[in-house]
């Protein structure tokens, strides 16, 4: 194997990595959890448990 094969390899396995990624990020099965992690910022601090200490 010279270096054009191996180099050719690693774009491929990035390439599909790169692909799988971003499939699963934009996947509408993701939407809902995607979706509650963003407002969990807004949530208000009195919902959090009440042992739990800062």
């Amino acid at each position: 194997m010279d270096y054009g094969i191996i180099q050719g390899i690693i774009t491929l396995v990035v390439m599909f990595t790169f692909l799988g990624i971003f499939s699963w990020a934009y996947s509408s099965r993701r939407k809902d959890q995607f979706d509650e992690a963003a407002n969990l910022v807004f949530e208000d601090e009195s919902s959090t448990k009440s042992g739990e200490q800062k």
